[in-house]
């Protein structure tokens, strides 16, 4: 199983789906992925070790993350569906080490 299909396992093994939509404004590809936590802090914690990993080009795609409640949201615009492709398989592979690491070491300490 590839870490893509283990990031997908790890969130509908207790009942969290990730929810991807595709939209094509003209000439460009977008994609979006909301992704659900079981809390805001590990939303948060998602955010924080997800947001330093800038997409390599400097032209052709974007990447914009947020978190809202306990919903961590993607969205990536890029001019070419292949370039959009390899961007969110490399996002799927470090999302599904953040929920590996997550699930390794519990639940966040209370601040």
């Amino acid at each position: 199983m590839g870490v893509n299909e283990r990031a997908v396992q790890l969130l509908s093994s207790e009942g969290r789906h990730p929810t991807p939509r595709y939209a094509g404004p003209s000439g460009g590809r977008s994609s979006f992925l909301n992704v659900p936590f079981p809390s805001e802090r590990e939303a948060s914690i998602a955010l924080g070790s997800l947001a330093p990993d800038s997409e390599p080009r400097k032209g052709g795609i974007s990447k914009e993350m947020c978190t809202a409640g306990n919903i961590l949201n993607v969205k990536w615009s890029a001019d070419e569906a292949r370039i959009l492709r390899v961007s969110v398989g490399s996002f799927l592979d470090h999302l599904a080490l953040v929920l590996e690491t997550m699930l390794e070491f519990g639940p966040p300490v209370p601040l």
